[in-house]
């Protein structure tokens, strides 16, 4: 039985006081200073930049400060007492003052502009979880809901008589450039009568309303990435005021003079005359704990795994790390020990010598070949997609190739000595799982995989890498998955869903509709009889030809694997297994063996003859 209590010595990604801090975020600007959120606490640093100095530290997250319009109190969020709450600090440090006390979760978005009250957004009066803003008196009381139905971001105009909000919050920000029904606009409504005016977009997500004077500033993803823009209230346009061609700008603020932006942790100070946007250079150094090195019990935090062809230790990736654990004797090794970097999904060869897995160090997910005993430097291939996250590292039979996929929805393989590869087919549909792992045919001359039609039912292919084409062996009318090579190398076993039609799509929430597969034999040569013949017991006649036949033909050691694409359709037998939610096939040490997996954990073993 494997050990799987692990513990690992962790390190932080850098260190506090020499590493500059990428996680800065919702930074709001006073005349004099800069404050920001950075690990769950509040910090504030000159206007200029420099060493930041922590302003809280209490148990629990603090986050979006916002500068009072006279620069001596911030508002912010906070869960001190178990809930997110409305707080205010002074500027120069003190004791924080809590104003909201209703257990829907308060956000704060800015200040009345008399500086009196700190304007908030809370679902604390819908009925369906939408948004609604409020004030309430920076010396707390009750609050008061402004006449707008639904509105979670808002900022006042200068006379206050109006103000510019967002009426939808944003829908899936990890999608880029969503233009589905959530995407979020900027209204100016008048708060005497609530009639509303909208700035001109074309179904684009704007956000972070910033009035100053007569024009309002805001983030939007109209062009491309998000930019800074800005909308003239006199003359009803909208211009470019800040054009980005990097990540996307996450937040923005306004101050005397100025607009803060935040991308990709780091803060821009955008000048209002002279639209120059330098990046402010801040440090961030502190006693923070979650930087110190400690160790951590990763046992309940592994991922991905994969067993030694003989069974005497298996690999894990946990936390990051990449481990093997013997199945009795010996110690856990550590193959990486790098606390810098991520490495996922390793997988054994089949000589027992190589552990392949994926590593971020380089910058880019790059392929890491490492001795299974963790001696010596690794061998790094470069996969040569930018920015791809890949998957399912699967080791051909002679440890020479392996196979991928990636984000893009790519298969490949990688020749290990030419350090070269191949892509075998682009995916239509979903990601990268539905390619599942390729099979490896037991002479390394096919990879079978399956592929979504239009109908999104997956079909399996057979890819040969001697003429680089792929031979269709499924129609289409059924969800095809799983194939697996028998080590015979006569026939492919795969699970499909004939018994009972329809498959199992989320987007239509349909996980409790009944879904059933069955499993399947195709026999890849045209000349082979079907394995699944009744046994009947009769006497043969041996003719003499063939008794010394027999006696002179020395037997096959090596597999070749042919297959006949004619008609092969017609070669798909089903196996004596009953219909079940089968999720993966899984080839046994015996050719002629296979093992079932269902979702309920049933394991079937079949017999082939």
């Amino acid at each position: 039985m494997f050990r799987l209590v692990i513990v690992l010595l962790f390190l932080p990604l850098g260190l506090a006081e020499a590493a500059a801090p990428l996680l800065l975020q919702h930074p709001t600007l006073s005349a004099t200073q800069i404050a920001f959120a950075y690990g769950g606490e509040l910090w504030t640093v000159a206007r200029e930049g420099g060493v930041a100095t922590r302003l809280t530290a209490g148990i629990g997250v603090a986050s979006r400060p916002v500068f009072s319009p006279n620069g001596s109190e911030i508002a912010y969020t906070a869960e001190y007492d178990g809930n997110v709450d409305v707080f205010v600090i002074p500027a120069a440090g003190g004791t924080p003052r809590r104003l909201t006390y209703h257990p829907a979760p308060d956000d704060v978005i800015g200040w009345t502009r008399d500086g009196k009250g700190v304007l908030f957004t809370s679902t604390r009066s819908s009925y369906s979880r939408f948004g609604r803003l409020f004030t309430i008196s920076e010396g707390g009381g009750f609050p008061q809901a402004l006449p707008l139905p639904v509105a979670v971001e808002g900022s006042y105009s200068p006379d206050s008589s109006e103000i510019a909000y967002v009426p939808l919050d944003h829908a899936f920000e990890i999608w880029k450039r969503y233009r589905g029904g959530r995407t979020s606009p900027i209204w100016i409504a008048r708060l005497s009568d609530s009639s509303v005016t909208k700035i001109p977009r074309d179904n684009s997500n704007d956000f972070d309303p910033i009035w100053v004077d007569h024009r309002i500033f805001f983030l939007s993803d109209r062009n491309g990435p998000v930019s800074l823009f800005s909308y003239d209230t006199q003359s009803k346009s909208v211009t470019l005021a800040l054009k980005n061609a990097g990540p996307d700008f996450k937040y923005a603020s306004a101050g005397p003079g100025a607009i803060l932006i935040e991308q990709f942790g780091a803060i821009y100070l955008y000048d209002l005359k002279s639209g120059n946007a330098p990046k402010v250079d801040i440090k961030v150094a502190g006693d923070l704990p979650a930087m110190r090195p400690r160790y951590v019990n990763v046992a309940s935090r592994i991922q991905n795994a994969d067993i030694s062809p003989t069974g005497l230790r298996a690999v894990f990736e946990a936390r990051g790390e990449i481990l093997t654990v013997p199945a009795e004797k010996g110690d856990i090794r550590n193959l990486t020990n790098t606390t810098g970097a991520h490495e996922r999904s390793p997988a054994w060869s089949p000589d027992r010598l190589k552990i392949a897995y994926f590593s971020d160090e380089p910058g880019e997910y790059t392929l890491y070949i490492r001795g299974q005993n963790g001696l010596g430097d690794p061998e790094k291939i470069d996969l040569g997609s930018p920015g791809s996250f890949c998957y399912f590292p699967t080791w051909s039979p002679d440890s020479k190739k392996i196979a991928y996929t990636d984000k893009r929805l790519n298969l490949w393989y990688v020749d290990l000595e030419k350090k070269t590869r191949v892509k075998v087919f682009h995916d239509r549909f979903t990601g990268p799982q539905q390619i599942f792992r390729a099979a490896w045919s037991p002479d390394n001359k096919w990879l079978a995989y399956t592929e979504q039609g239009l109908s999104h039912m997956r079909s399996v292919f057979l890819y040969s890498l001697e003429t680089g084409k792929s031979v269709r062996v499924t129609d289409g009318m059924s969800d095809s998955f799983s194939p697996v090579f028998d080590k015979s190398g006569k026939y492919l076993y795969l699970l499909a869903s004939t018994d009972a039609g329809p498959t199992l799509d989320t987007s239509m929430l349909s996980y409790n509709r009944p879904v059933t597969g069955s499993a399947y034999l195709v026999v890849l040569r045209k000349d082979l009889p079907s394995p699944l013949t009744p046994d009947s017991d009769d006497e043969k006649e041996i003719k003499q030809e063939e008794k010394a036949k027999e006696k002179s033909e020395p037997v096959a050691t090596t597999v070749e694997v042919k297959v006949d694409a004619e008609r092969i359709s017609q070669r798909i037998l089903a196996l004596p297994v009953p219909p079940r939610n089968y999720s993966a096939l899984i080839r046994a040490k015996k050719a002629s063996c296979t093992l079932l997996k269902s979702r309920w954990l049933h394991h079937w073993k079949v017999q082939v003859h």
